[in-house]
C-alpha cells in the first residue's frame, strides 16, 4: 500500500494513459485480497476494462506502478513513465514525491506555441543555414521539447545535439528503437553539425539568456563523446568569447580520456547515465558497445577531481532502483566518486519489459531510499534538473 506521504493531487501537467491490454487489479474487500477487474456492467451493457497510468510532470519523481494484470494479447507499450493513479472525492491523486522544485521547468511556461512558433520563424529568418538550429526548431515545435523551446525563448537550459552515433543500445533509447518493438520518442538527428553551427546556436544563449546553460548529450542523439573532438573545440571556442553561463555535459562516461579533455577545455558540469550501479544490471539495459562499467566510474572521478560539478542521472524505476542490494551498490558508487549531485529521472519504458529484463525483487520504497542516502551523504545534492553553476547548491 502507498505512504499516505506519497499520495498527491494529480500534479498540473500530468498526462493520463490507458494501458491496452493490461486489467486494473484493485482490493476486493469481500475476497480481503487484491484481483484483477475484467469487465463491469453499465446497465444492460458489459464493458472490458483496461488499466490506467498517470505521467508525471518534471521535478515528480513516482513511487508506485500501476497495478495491473497482463491479458492474453498485450502489446509493448510507449516510452513513458507509467505512475499509479486513482480517483478519490472528485479528483485524481498520484503517487510520487517532487524531488527537485526548480520552477524554470513547470509546464506553465511551456504552453503558449502561437508565441513560440513567431520566435522560431523570427530566429531561422536570421539563421536559415544553421543545421543545428533547424533541428532545434523541429524539436520545439514537433516534439514540444522543453529545452529545445528555451532556446527560443533565450532562457534557462539550451540543447545541443551533435551525435548521431552511439556507443549503446539502450533498452528504453527514445531515439532509436528496433522495429519490432514500441517506436522511438523522436527522429534521432542525422548528421553532425559544424563548429560554427554548435557556437551560431550557443554564444547567443550564453550570453543573454536569464540562468544559461548549454548542453551537449540529448534525447534526440546518440552518445556525445563519439563526436568529442567537436565538443572540445566548440567549449574552447565558446570560453575564448564569454565566461557567462554554465556549459554541460550529458553523457554515458564511456570514454574517460575525452572526458578529461572537455573537462579541461572549460566544461562547467556533467551529468552521467545508469540504471544501476551493478555491472550486470547496468549491462542489461544500457547494452554497452565498447567499454565496460568502470571507465563509467573514472569518468566521474576525473571530472570530480578537475573541478567539473559531477552528478549522476539515476533512472528511477520503483520495485528496482530501491531493492537493498541497488541501494548499497548505489552508496558504494557515491562514496567513491564523491558526486555533488543526484538527479532522479523517471525511467520511461514499459514496466513489465523493464522486470522482464532485471528479474524479479522487492523495493524498499523509493522515498526510504532517499532518506537512507540523505542520512548517509548529508552534503549530497538531490534534484531532477541539470543546474546553472550560480545555483549548483541550491534547490535541494
Amino acid at each position: 500500500m502507498p505512504d499516505p506521504s506519497e499520495i498527491v493531487p494529480l500534479p498540473g501537467g500530468s498526462q493520463l494513459f490507458t494501458l491496452p491490454g493490461r486489467l486494473p487489479v484493485g482490493w476486493d474487500e469481500e475476497a480481503g485480497a487484491f484481483s484483477p477487474i475484467k469487465e463491469t456492467r453499465v446497465g444492460k451493457t458489459k464493458s472490458q476494462w483496461n488499466a490506467v497510468a498517470a505521467f508525471l510532470p518534471p521535478g515528480y519523481i513516482r513511487t508506485l506502478l500501476p497495478a495491473t494484470r497482463i491479458g492474453s494479447r498485450y502489446p509493448t507499450l510507449p516510452l513513458w513513465a507509467y505512475s499509479s493513479v486513482g480517483w478519490r472525492n472528485g479528483k485524481f491523486w498520484a503517487t510520487g514525491v517532487l524531488i527537485d522544485p526548480n520552477p524554470h521547468w513547470h509546464p506553465k511556461y511551456f504552453g503558449n506555441d502561437r508565441l513560440l512558433k513567431r520566435k522560431v520563424e523570427m530566429l531561422l529568418g536570421k539563421e536559415s543555414s544553421n543545421r543545428l538550429l533547424r533541428q532545434l526548431a523541429r524539436c520545439a515545435l514537433e516534439y514540444h521539447c522543453f529545452a529545445a523551446k528555451n532556446l527560443f525563448f533565450r532562457r534557462w537550459e539550451c540543447p545541443l545535439p551533435t551525435s548521431p552515433s552511439c556507443n549503446a543500445a539502450c533498452i528504453g533509447c527514445i531515439s532509436l528503437q528496433p522495429s519490432e518493438c514500441c517506436p522511438a520518442s523522436m527522429e534521432r538527428i542525422a548528421f553532425v553539425p559544424t563548429l560554427d553551427e554548435i557556437v551560431g546556436v550557443a554564444l547567443p544563449h550564453l550570453k543573454e539568456a536569464e540562468d544559461a546553460i548549454v548542453s551537449f548529450g540529448q534525447g534526440c542523439e546518440g552518445e556525445p563523446l563519439m563526436q568529442g573532438q567537436l565538443l572540445e573545440r566548440s567549449i574552447r571556442k565558446l570560453r575564448v568569447e564569454t565566461n557567462r553561463g554554465t556549459i554541460n555535459l550529458n553523457t554515458n562516461g564511456s570514454i574517460p580520456q575525452q572526458v578529461e579533455r572537455l573537462c579541461e577545455a572549460g566544461l562547467d558540469s556533467i551529468r552521467v547515465t545508469l540504471n544501476s550501479p551493478h555491472p550486470k544490471y547496468y549491462n542489461r539495459y544500457h547494452k554497452p558497445k565498447g567499454y565496460v562499467f568502470r571507465e563509467i566510474l573514472k569518468s566521474l572521478s576525473i571530472a570530480k577531481g578537475k573541478g567539473v560539478y559531477t552528478s549522476i542521472n539515476l533512472l528511477v524505476f520503483p520495485g528496482f532502483t530501491d531493492r537493498e542490494r541497488e541501494i548499497e551498490g548505489l552508496i558504494q558508487l557515491i562514496g567513491k566518486t564523491n558526486l555533488d549531485l543526484i538527479q532522479m529521472r523517471n525511467l520511461n519504458i514499459d514496466p513489465d519489459l523493464y522486470l522482464q529484463e532485471m528479474g524479479k525483487g522487492e523495493g524498499i520504497g523509493i522515498s526510504r531510499m532517499i532518506e537512507m542516502l540523505k542520512r548517509e551523504f548529508p552534503r549530497l545534492q538531490f534534484g531532477y534538473f541539470n543546474r546553472a553553476k550560480e545555483r549548483f547548491y541550491s534547490y535541494g
